[in-house]
């Protein structure tokens, strides 16, 4: 299950409040198995949902409330069958929040303070999260099946021309080698050198030319992939770039590598909408199988409202 955090800081530039401060006797509003959940605990969650939601102070609270329950009967649950997530892990789960809207993990602390919200309320969350996809990981085995009749219903009422065609791609790969042991200059020389051959890329076939013009550059074959089998993390990259361009340059166990796509053309075949199709089934399928087994473990707990 992925982590549903995209839209977290859409708004986070708009909405600017007066940071707070923990109280010094925050009143107890519900009991989860022994662990009680403050009304500045709620309120803290209040202003994250609303900087992530937009949605009203009222409705805002009402949903903390209830999110703040369950999280305590995931993290409950978690811990009974022996699953414990780190502070590493959470600290991980930030930072890349903080890569994804293109901050450092301190300027996001910041920007959450200036929305009125410790940094502290998001990672708490983030280990709820956390630890929920380790379970049902287990619990399900990482395994959603899908039927064969589910998949052919919803193909049915897709466009016609929208299953007449997938597209594939030839790709190869093209390494700016930086051994591990490199100095910090040496590296930056080769990134630079890196973004070089990609604005000079132009094919393929008279790559030798321009990569000849560099040291340690090695070229390898990864072959014909449908769009199905693009990496998820390139897969709109690879996408908008035309036959003959690079990939931007991305770190590596080996040095800075690039995707070139040496062609691309459309096919007769249908397994770019099936392949949608049974993803999308399947994404429901696990938000059932996640709902079920929260009702499962919050009717186990112990929750008392005051």
């Amino acid at each position: 299950m992925r982590l549903r955090l995209a839209p977290i800081f859409l708004s986070l530039g708009l909405i600017l409040a007066t940071p707070l401060a923990m109280p010094a006797h925050a009143a107890i509003k519900v009991i989860v198995n022994d662990v009680p959940i403050t009304d500045y605990d709620i309120t803290q969650r209040a202003r994250l949902i609303t900087l992530t939601q937009r949605k009203s102070a009222s409705v805002a609270k009402r949903q903390a409330a209830e999110e703040l329950v369950d999280d305590q009967v995931k993290l409950a649950e978690a811990d009974r069958v022996g699953i414990e997530v780190s502070q590493s892990e959470v600290d991980g789960a930030f930072n890349n929040i903080a890569r994804g809207v293109k901050m450092t993990p301190s300027k996001l602390s910041s920007a959450l303070r200036q929305g009125g919200v410790q940094p502290d309320t998001l990672k708490k969350r983030l280990k709820a999260q956390l630890a929920w996809n380790q379970l049902l990981r287990r619990k399900f085995s990482g395994r959603v099946e899908v039927d064969e009749s589910d998949i052919i219903a919803a193909l049915q009422k897709t466009d016609e021309e929208e299953r007449r065609t997938s597209v594939e791609y030839d790709l190869k790969r093209v390494i700016v080698v930086v051994p591990k042991s490199s100095s910090g200059g040496f590296k930056s020389k080769r990134k630079r050198e890196s973004y070089q051959i990609r604005a000079s890329f132009d094919g393929c076939d008279n790559a030798g030319a321009l990569l000849g013009k560099y040291s340690e550059v090695v070229v390898q074959p990864i072959g014909r992939r449908l769009e199905t089998e693009l990496p998820e993390g390139l897969k709109d990259e690879i996408s908008a770039l035309k036959p003959g361009k690079l990939t931007k340059p991305s770190n590596s166990p080996v040095g800075y590598e690039m995707i070139a796509v040496c062609g691309k053309r459309e096919i007769a075949s249908d397994i770019a909408v099936r392949t949608k199709l049974e993803n999308e089934i399947r994404s429901e399928e696990s938000q059932r199988q996640s709902r079920r087994y929260l009702l499962e473990v919050r009717r186990r707990a112990t929750i008392i409202y005051r």
